[in-house]
């Protein structure tokens, strides 16, 4: 059996409402972790906490205690942040992973953007994991390591046109992906990057309307080498490998999930 070692980890998860957090929470769950989602949405996120615990009770041994709690919290403002790790910290006692996930498209040419869209992108992208990262890193100090994931995308790397603010934001996201890694890892705190791709979301089922959303996906995949648009299972995946014991020697990376769709590595 190839054991990731989460059992009983204690993780968050930003975002963790829909689409790829969603999926990432639910792979958590399977793994035995006690798991936190966050989200704005207090109705739709105590919805989807508990039809977590009850997908994982399904899966698992009927005896296995699984945990999984939703805190209704704004990423982007500092007070929600704080109130949020300090939630987690009485109820569980510390915090091994963090996964920074929270985050939505933005994508426009420079003269069609407001200072205030610009300001905004910057304290839902980079702010709200500067502050989480701070918040988590004193209880994986005392745990004896720990994991951060930030969520990111190729054009953090290699911008197209039209790809602001969301571009500029996310090539700072790989730099304090960095930055924290090398500042870290004397104390086995690991920091990692994924370059997400086109996966399956939310936010493409809203931004196809009364659509089909495949017919979008259809679409979306002839531009992808190798030909079809990624599940959000596979980003839930490769965030619980990056935290676990069989990832020990990762860190500082910025992996592409994408289909082979960014020009660079």
């Amino acid at each position: 059996m190839f054991d990731l070692g989460l059992d009983d980890k204690v993780v968050l998860v930003t975002g963790g409402s829909d689409g790829l957090g969603r999926a990432t929470a639910q792979r958590f769950a399977l793994e035995g972790a006690k798991v936190v989602i966050c989200a704005r949405r207090s109705e739709h996120l105590l919805k989807v906490a508990d039809e977590i615990r009850k997908q994982a009770m399904q899966r698992l041994d009927k005896d296995a205690k699984i945990e999984v709690v939703g805190y209704p919290a704004d990423v982007t403002d500092p007070e929600d942040c704080a109130s949020l790790i300090s939630k987690i910290m009485s109820k569980f006692g510390g915090i091994d992973f963090l996964i920074n996930n929270a985050g939505a498209s933005a994508a426009a040419s420079l003269e069609k953007l407001n200072e205030a869209e610009w300001l905004a992108d910057f304290h839902l992208k980079v702010m709200s994991a500067v502050r989480l990262s701070k918040l988590v890193v004193p209880s994986m100090k005392m745990r004896g390591g720990g994991c951060i994931i930030n969520a990111s995308i190729g054009g953090g790397k290699a911008p197209a046109a039209g790809s602001l603010p969301t571009s500029v934001m996310r090539s700072a996201g790989l730099n304090l992906t960095k930055s924290l890694a090398n500042e870290f890892a004397s104390e086995q705190i690991r920091v990692n990057a994924i370059c997400i791709g086109l996966i399956k979301s939310m936010q493409w089922v809203r931004r196809a309307g009364n659509k089909n959303p495949q017919e979008l996906y259809d679409d979306m995949a002839k531009r992808i080498p190798l030909g079809r648009v990624g599940e959000a299972e596979e980003y839930a995946d490769l965030v619980a490998f990056l935290c676990s014991k069989r990832a020990t020697f990762i860190t500082g990376a910025s992996i592409n999930l994408d289909g082979g769709m960014c020009p660079v590595i």
